[in-house]
């Protein structure tokens, strides 16, 4: 048996069972979105999850401020909603500009969404170039119950992922 992987990386990180989301925040009459593939369940009771999320994203600050987001959990179909949401813009883009939404409890839901989650921030902790928010899940609703939820793999180099994941488990030096 040997130390060295027999792929790489980022081949690896296509193969976990990430879903794809669209993360709503409000704060002030503000609303942005953003696509995240790094939602997890964290615990049963009380029912929480937590969100990875790079601070220097236009939609952090709205995040903080609000202490609350909405996690829209998109369907199979929804390429061209994680793609929306998922390009790097300013702070002035309106990516929810031409989507269907209501303004939720704690930040947008997406009416064309599989399904959404309401949840109220509880802590952060950094996590390299990326924070964890941990956040108690308030409430939620599924929107399209025959809807099969979109998987990270399935949206190709959409992240741009591809340019930042390392080639090998290798370390340098």
């Amino acid at each position: 048996m040997t130390d060295q992987p027999t792929e790489a990386p980022l081949a690896v990180f296509r193969r976990l069972t990430n879903g794809v989301y669209v993360i709503g925040v409000s704060h002030q009459g503000r609303s942005n979105a953003f696509t995240a593939a790094w939602v997890t369940q964290v615990s049963f009771e009380p029912l929480m999850l937590a969100l990875s999320i790079n601070p220097a994203h236009a939609s952090y600050p709205l995040l903080v401020a609000s202490g609350a987001f909405v996690v829209n959990v998109l369907a199979h179909d929804g390429l061209a909603l994680a793609a929306g949401f998922g390009t790097r813009s300013g702070r002035e883009a309106d990516k929810l500009a031409g989507v269907r939404w209501r303004l939720g409890a704690s930040g947008p839901v997406l009416l064309d969404a599989a399904a959404h989650l309401e949840c109220r921030v509880v802590d952060g902790i950094a996590a390299g170039d990326h924070r964890l928010v941990v956040a108690r899940v308030t409430d939620g609703a599924v929107h399209h119950p025959g809807a099969r939820p979109l998987r990270y793999d399935e949206t190709g180099d959409l992240d741009g992922s591809s340019a930042i994941y390392p080639r090998s488990f290798e370390r340098a030096g």
